[in-house]
């Protein structure tokens, strides 16, 4: 969770996270009320992850809300820093810089032209020390802390055997800087994800008392100040000292691909470790008197699209489908979720959202289900101002908004995108954003209006070009040819596919003639759905409609 641990930190300026998140369009009165309810949450994980070593949330929501609570702050002019933990009260021998993360593969390729001999190591998920040698002895072992000091946990450093106890002369007296770990035999990231590998080392590390298994853990040797410039030379003098992780995951690359190629076979392959990235540093180092925090340009880290995101919810939408069903669906922040860029999840049902008791400027954790599309997983905090929306009043019919109201409006435009798909009328081109243009310059009186518009008609339409009209009339055109199922099945005649697919009849008439034992000998039609098809079929919105399209001289449906 908090990279920094045991330290007092200012965790990010204002302008620095502006890119993922930003100012709330609130009054500052409801903006300040909103960073206190936030900060009290964020103060409330400190206490028990610093105090119990609890870790009450995961790493990737806690990181999420505390940027969101800094911008917040820096929106007011609030100067109040976050706090996390105790101050460190060593100095580090030399300044622990940090990573510069890179977005992309195009990022990437940026950084590494015109840089040479470089090398890529994986990016270990633990806690970050510092490990300082006198004389050939472990001295100290320091915790990041704000990166120029930090907490002393050497008594802790004695008990993790992977964390040799005296070297040979070449680290006698060196400073080394590294990821302590929870150990993994063969932890495959991509499917395992992060487990929450740093809050466990984190809370090892703040229990009180010696460690408990001295084999669970280990060190990732990542920086030697100082300490040889040739990388095969300090990898070998590295592993003869004790620390061989370092040699096997430290390789040369130079181009893009292989890069991109080692990250993605260590997001996929087992590893002793757990990880969420890829480390990509020069050889050269400056002299390590002149290493500052967050001034490390010699190395960047290019991190795994997460599994999981925190986005904040920007409005509520409510969406009526052509039965009358209405779905809530959440407008979101964009954010990037693998190779995609996230900005709308649904949520289902109008009693689902209300389960969800989520509104506008929450915060949502989501992920990726199957197919690629974005799933609701928690909300991980709720604004105190509870602003919920109204949802429609529609009801499910199969009947409803075959004609057109103002109260139909979402769902009469719903049948029309539904019945344009290629296994119905087949109107490719004619999409929702076609059918809302359309109904801004032309009244349909119900869902097969359409096809009394002439070419003219269509050419004198607000918005559309003379091309677009001539596609449209040629696509209403053609769907006069399709065949008399297809129309009933545009309809919206309550009937499962399967038995749609079972009906020989040619026409209406045929239809109408059947009785409710014949409905029901059909796939999936039982004796309520058999009644469904029955009213349905004698609905007076249904027979105006196969009045017109008689008149339309649509097969199937001419009076005999």
């Amino acid at each position: 969770m908090k990279k920094i641990i045991g330290a007092f930190i200012f965790v990010l300026l204002a302008g620095q996270a502006v890119a993922s998140a930003s100012c709330p369009a609130w009054p500052e009165v409801r903006t300040r009320q909103e960073i206190e309810k936030l900060a009290q949450q964020v103060s409330a994980w400190d206490e028990a992850y610093y105090q119990q070593g609890k870790s009450l949330v995961s790493d990737a929501v806690y990181d999420s809300l505390l940027e969101t609570l800094t911008v917040w702050r820096g929106c007011v002019k609030s100067g109040q820093p976050v706090r996390l933990g105790a101050a460190g009260r060593l100095p580090h021998p030399v300044a622990h810089t940090g990573l510069k993360k890179l977005r992309d593969k195009q990022s990437v390729a940026l950084w590494i032209r015109g840089r040479h001999d470089l090398w890529a190591q994986p990016k270990v998920d633990g806690v970050a020390v510092t490990l300082i040698y006198r004389n050939g002895r472990l001295e100290k072992m320091l915790s990041r802390g704000d990166g120029r000091k930090g907490e002393d946990w050497t008594y802790k450093a004695t008990g993790i055997a992977a964390i040799p106890r005296r070297v040979p002369a070449s680290l006698s007296n060196g400073v080394l800087q590294g990821e302590l770990f929870l150990k993994r035999s063969g932890h495959i990231q991509s499917d395992m994800g992060g487990v929450n590998a740093r809050a466990k080392v984190a809370g090892e590390m703040l229990r009180i008392g010696p460690i408990t298994d001295s084999n669970a853990w280990g060190v990732f040797i990542w920086a030697w100040p100082g300490g040889p410039e040739n990388m095969i030379e300090k990898t070998e003098l590295l592993k003869q000292a004790g620390f061989s992780l370092t040699a096997a995951w430290t390789k040369p690359v130079s181009s893009i691909g292989e890069i991109a190629h080692l990250r993605d076979s260590w997001y996929r392959q087992p590893l002793p470790f757990v990880t969420d990235g890829i480390v990509i540093r020069q050889a050269r180092e400056p002299l390590a008197k002149f290493w500052r925090p967050g001034e490390g340009e010699w190395a960047v880290a290019w991190k795994f699209a997460p599994a999981e995101q925190v986005a904040a919810v920007r409005k509520v939408h409510f969406t009526v489908g052509r039965t009358g069903k209405v779905a809530v669906v959440l407008e979101l922040e964009e954010t990037q979720l693998d190779d995609k860029r996230v900005r709308r999840v649904n949520i289902g049902s109008v009693k689902r959202w209300q389960e969800w008791d989520v509104v506008a400027g929450d915060r949502v954790k989501i992920s990726l289900a199957g197919q690629g599309i974005p799933r609701l997983e928690e909300v991980v905090w709720r604004v105190g101002l509870r602003d919920k929306p109204k949802p429609p009043g529609a009801q499910a019919s199969t009947v409803g908004c075959l004609f057109a109201s103002v109260e139909c409006h979402e769902q009469f435009l719903a049948r029309l995108i539904w019945l344009s798909q290629k296994s119905l009328l087949d109107l490719p081109g004619v999409s929702q954003s076609g059918w809302r243009q359309l109904l801004t310059g032309v009244r349909l009186q119900h869902i097969f209006s359409w096809l009394e518009l002439s070419r003219e008609a269509l050419l004198g339409l607000p918005g559309l070009t003379a091309k677009k009209s001539e596609l449209l009339w040629h696509r209403f055109s053609l769907a006069r040819q399709q065949p008399f199922i297809r129309w009933v099945k545009a309809m919206g005649m309550p009937l499962p596919a399967s038995a749609l697919d079972e009906i020989k009849e040619k026409s209406w008439q045929q239809l109408l003639s059947r009785d409710e034992a014949s409905w029901r000998r059909l796939p999936g039609v039982g004796a309520t759905r058999a009644r469904q098809l029955i009213d349905f079929m004698k609905h007076p919105q249904v027979a105006a409609l196969v009045i017109f399209l008689g008149q339309q001289k649509i097969d199937g449906f001419s009076p005999q």
